[in-house]
């Protein structure tokens, strides 16, 4: 299983564990500069709080140019990445690769899923008709800490399409958002622009964040920005692949 610990994730990890035993299911998790620290954490506490099979394999995806150049297409070359290396622990074991993709991850623009499909991996929660809903409401009934864990995506999905993903600018990020959740804010994204950062909060906490505009502000300037904005229309996953669908329109 690739094991990132968010709620999809975890949830398939546990159900797995607890079906095939700790001998039949293997958790990975992919540790590169495009994983929050946070994330690595998560997994690492999860693992040992519920008695996962759990191994870390380290992807450098930055080494590829296709993937630094940050197309349409940078989530292919991220899980072929992933694949590489999970591929021939399954192989080994005889085994399958499956990933916590689940209906609603369908409707949106995701390359890496079909590189993964292409190189045999398999979507469980898919299979069984899971939406996201799905998972936090069985997830819940099942005591998981994580059924109502924030949405999180790698690091680089916070850099406009065209702007070079590298080592600096997803430092940046994971240093803003890693401030901003010390502050106590939970879902949110930094989007990076340059010396820009537009911050996306949930709904219930614009407020807050503009009551606190000082140490937002401050947080975020310390992580490398120059200027800090607020968007108003909130936290949105995945919003930066509307750039893509006014590309082919126009």
């Amino acid at each position: 299983m690739a094991f990132s610990g968010g709620a999809d994730s975890a949830f398939l990890a546990w159900v797995a564990t607890d079906t095939l035993g700790v001998d039949g299911a293997q958790c990975v998790t992919a540790v590169s500069p495009s994983l929050a620290p946070e994330e690595e954490v998560a997994c690492r506490e999860l693992a040992a709080e519920w008695g996962l099979r759990w191994q870390v394999v380290h992807t450098d995806e930055l080494a590829n140019p296709a993937y630094s150049a940050n197309d349409g297409d940078r989530c292919f070359h991220c899980k072929t990445a992933l694949m590489d290396l999970a591929s021939p622990v399954a192989a080994e074991a005889g085994a399958t690769v499956v990933l916590g993709v689940n209906l609603d991850d369908l409707g949106d623009h995701r390359p890496g899923q079909a590189a993964a499909g292409s190189r045999g991996a398999r979507f469980p929660l898919v299979d069984a008709g899971f939406t996201k809903d799905d998972v936090r409401s069985w997830s819940k009934r099942l005591g998981l800490r994580t059924w109502d864990k924030p949405a999180a995506a790698c690091l680089a999905s916070r850099v406009p399409y065209g702007t070079p993903v590298t080592l600096t600018v997803l430092s940046e990020v994971a240093r803003a958002e890693s401030a901003l959740r010390r502050l106590g804010f939970r879902q949110l994204r930094v989007r990076h622009y340059g010396d820009t950062a537009r911050v996306e909060l949930d709904d219930t906490e614009l407020l807050r964040a503009v009551a606190e505009r000082e140490a937002v502000v401050t947080a975020v300037k310390a992580a490398g920005y120059r200027y800090v904005t607020l968007d108003l229309e909130g936290f949105r996953s995945g919003n930066l692949n509307a750039a893509l669908t006014n590309a082919e329109v126009q």
